[in-house]
């Protein structure tokens, strides 16, 4: 298929990806984190080791996803500001011309944003059942930073579709002014 379009049976969700590179990161952060996270005592005997670089493909993720992928994936970005009296205060971004956000890339990064901190709970309750507290401090932090993401895009896209609605209603508001003036 094209670029944009939704990919033929077989074939790969990067061909018809707009932006394939950011598609793969925006992939290979989170599977390399789970990979690590679940066969780290094969690849390293050293707890500390595995530990360490699951943490940094998590941190790697989140950043990627926050700062990259959003904006190019889905023309989304956030962030949030901490106000000199201590308050926070949300900040988003969203691309007006939505034309050019491929369907594949869109549903692949809202599939991922909403499955990651599912996987992530269930390891942490998994490490919970087992007592095993090294790894739930690994799975707590893997959860906090996937549920930043999904509670600043989610609110994100809920601001971007409310500037779209606000949009629309002073146009059809100017609209309507602009006819009923001319009438008289």
């Amino acid at each position: 298929g094209q670029t944009g379009e939704a990919p033929k049976p077989g074939e790969s969700i990067f061909k018809s990806s707009n932006h394939p590179t950011a598609l793969m990161f925006h992939l290979g952060f989170k599977i390399a984190a789970v990979v690590i996270y679940i066969l780290g005592g094969l690849i390293s005997s050293s707890f500390v080791f595995s530990f360490v670089i699951v943490t940094l493909l998590l941190a790697f993720d989140f950043w990627t996803v926050k700062n990259v992928t959003g904006r190019l994936l889905v023309g989304l970005r956030w962030w949030n500001e901490v106000n000199e009296d201590g308050s926070n205060e949300w900040r988003f971004e969203s691309r007006e011309d939505t034309s050019k956000i491929a369907d594949i890339d869109s549903r692949v990064f809202w599939f991922t944003l909403w499955l990651t901190p599912l996987v992530w709970s269930l390891f942490m309750i998994s490490t919970l059942l087992s007592f095993n507290w090294g790894w739930l401090l690994c799975t707590v932090v893997a959860n906090v930073l996937a549920a930043a993401n999904l509670y600043g895009y989610v609110r994100c896209s809920r601001a971007a579709k409310d500037k779209v609605g606000s949009l629309a209603t002073s146009v059809a508001a100017g609209m309507f002014t602009s006819s009923m003036s001319s009438r008289f």
